[in-house]
């Protein structure tokens, strides 16, 4: 890192920390009658108010820690975006323990890593989700206890989890009033685990600084304030859900919570967004592309003027950009970021001296990057060398991430120390250029991961499971593009003499099932003669990207 040079002494009060906790305490007396929405499994909407919510937090520390959890506990979190949720949010970080979120969309056995390298003590779990619980359950080490989101009566639910407790009823039973501990703002606040590398899960442990700052970056670089509606589409699970939840708090936005939703139905998202007079949200491609297609087809089309929809995960296309412009008058902001990045790391919008200069067709190019970095971080494009590339928007390199929301290392992963370099830059596995105004442009993965729906996929960890079939004699997984996912995994298998013939592709997708989510899981498994390989033997991806860039087209 550079050198801290001590300049003349302050009279500033600069031991005051930055924990979340203060966020949602001053939220609850500047903004206490502001509204929650939150979509029920049935349909209907629940609504109350941040000092509803704030009461209920302080029930739900007073119950945890009746129930046997104490500061620096890791607490795992499988639940959807409801107001619960919202509540963990704040409740479990404000108790000095530690928010696990744990992704829905992990197969049983690296959910279970997760949760046994967390050495998480308690799982909060919406009773929706239970399978997953029950699933890991065996697997998992340390957990004392599960605490189920339901309405029901806790003897009522019918579970294998033991001891159980019910979340309404041990939150009925609880104070309000908790005595909030003055945290250390470097304690950490919650944890995500990135799947975005080869082998295991890496931890990445956001401190309540990190979390304050970043909050107040979201809210300042989205324009998000009191008078905006924030619909909270991103999963919560997923990288803080993007810290907009707490930087809606920070500003005393109205937010709605959408509930369960799915890709296959997503008409009550879409219908939300017109009720409840949305004008901020986030999500992926993947999710904006399909509610455009509702939209598209409702016979009238809701005016969402001025709503800002930041649009993360992949680059967003062009059409889809243009197709909310026309239709509702939203527009789509671009962002990029990651799990490692909290993830704001740039934003998207013209800057106004651009607006004259460029043409309509040169704005919506101009759109399709990833965006100028926000103030408060260092970003940085270098060579092979880790020589520094020129902001010029043609020089490519990898792009290296350095500031105070980014993570400086892995939890407990020995081996990951060459992701970092020595003067605390983070290097993100992503090729880039700068262009002079400073707008960031992803061109290329440096490393050969797939990027499918917002999540990663590691095509080296599939190649060697593949392998790991007694009828396979290689085995090359690469990703290519496709019109919904960005990217989906194509594997290319060469069988053993013996078996020619008498391996299905639904043979290799049992296989890979046993360690890998649906989710992840290949469409197209094809069987070859021979893979492709460069001069040194290794697989040619290039080519067999090439070779194979129209399968899903």
């Amino acid at each position: 890192m550079n050198t801290i040079v001590q300049g003349f002494p302050s009279t500033s009060q600069n031991d005051y920390q930055l924990n979340v906790t203060n966020i949602i305490k001053q939220a609850s007396l500047s903004f206490g009658n502001q509204e929650i929405v939150s979509r029920k499994l049935d349909g209907t909407m629940f609504r109350y108010t941040y000092a509803d919510s704030y009461k209920r937090m302080g029930k739900l520390a007073n119950a945890l820690t009746r129930v046997g959890a104490k500061v620096g506990d890791r607490i795992g979190v499988l639940a959807w975006n409801t107001f619960e949720n919202y509540e963990i949010y704040f409740g479990v970080p404000g108790t000095g323990a530690v928010m696990l979120l744990l992704n829905l969309r992990l197969s049983p056995p690296d959910l279970s890593y997760v949760i046994n390298h967390a050495r998480a003590k308690y799982i909060i779990v919406d009773e929706t989700l239970l399978p997953i619980a029950e699933a890991v359950a065996p697997l998992c080490e340390n957990v004392k206890g599960y605490v189920i989101i339901t309405g029901k009566d806790i003897k009522d639910v019918k579970t294998r989890l033991d001891p159980v407790y019910s979340y309404e009823e041990i939150l009925a039973g609880a104070d309000a009033e908790f005595d909030w501990p003055n945290l250390d703002e470097k304690s950490a606040y919650a944890a995500c685990y990135t799947t975005g590398t080869t082998g295991k899960p890496k931890g990445v442990y956001y401190s309540h600084r990190n979390v304050y700052l970043h909050s107040m970056s979201i809210a300042s670089n989205a324009e998000i304030s009191m008078n905006d509606v924030f619909f909270q589409v991103v999963p919560m699970f997923h990288a803080l859900g993007w810290g907009t939840p707490q930087a809606s708090t920070l500003v005393g936005s109205k937010i709605v919570l959408p509930g369960i939703y799915t890709l296959e139905n997503l008409g009550p998202l879409a219908e939300m967004f017109v009720k409840e007079k949305v004008t901020v949200s986030d999500g992926a491609p993947a999710i904006f592309m399909p509610v455009l297609e509702y939209i598209r087809n409702m016979d009238e089309k809701p005016d969402l003027k001025g709503a800002r929809l930041l649009s993360g995960a992949s680059e967003p296309p062009v059409a889809m950009m243009k197709g909310f412009d026309e239709l509702t008058g939203a527009e789509i902001v671009h962002a990029y970021g990651a799990t490692e990045t909290t993830p704001l790391v740039t934003v998207n919008r013209i800057k106004p001296w651009l607006e004259s200069k460029l043409s309509e067709d040169e704005k919506w190019d101009l759109k399709r990057k990833q965006g100028y970095v926000v103030v408060g971080l260092d970003v940085k494009i270098v060579d092979a060398f880790g020589n520094e590339q020129p902001r010029d928007g043609e020089s490519a390199g990898e792009i290296l991430i350095r500031g105070p929301w980014i993570t400086a290392s892995y939890h407990d992963a020995p081996g990951s120390e060459n992701q970092f370099t020595a003067d605390g830059f983070w290097k993100s596995g992503d090729a880039g250029t700068i262009d002079a105004e400073g707008y960031l442009k992803i061109t290329d993965r440096v490393k050969d991961l797939i990027k499918s729906g917002g999540e990663w996929i590691s095509s080296v960890d599939m190649e060697n499971e593949i392998m790991a079939h007694p009828s396979v004699l290689e085995a090359a997984v690469t990703g290519v593009a496709h019109p919904k996912w960005e990217e989906r995994p194509v594997a290319l298998v060469v069988l053993r003499e013996e078996y020619a013939g008498k391996v299905s592709r639904d043979d290799i997708v049992a296989h890979l099932a046993q360690k890998f989510a649906k989710w992840q899981l290949p469409e197209a498994v094809l069987f070859v003669d021979e893979i492709p390989k460069t001069s040194v033997g290794k697989f040619n991806k290039k080519v067999i990207r090439e070779q194979q860039k129209d399968i899903y087209m």
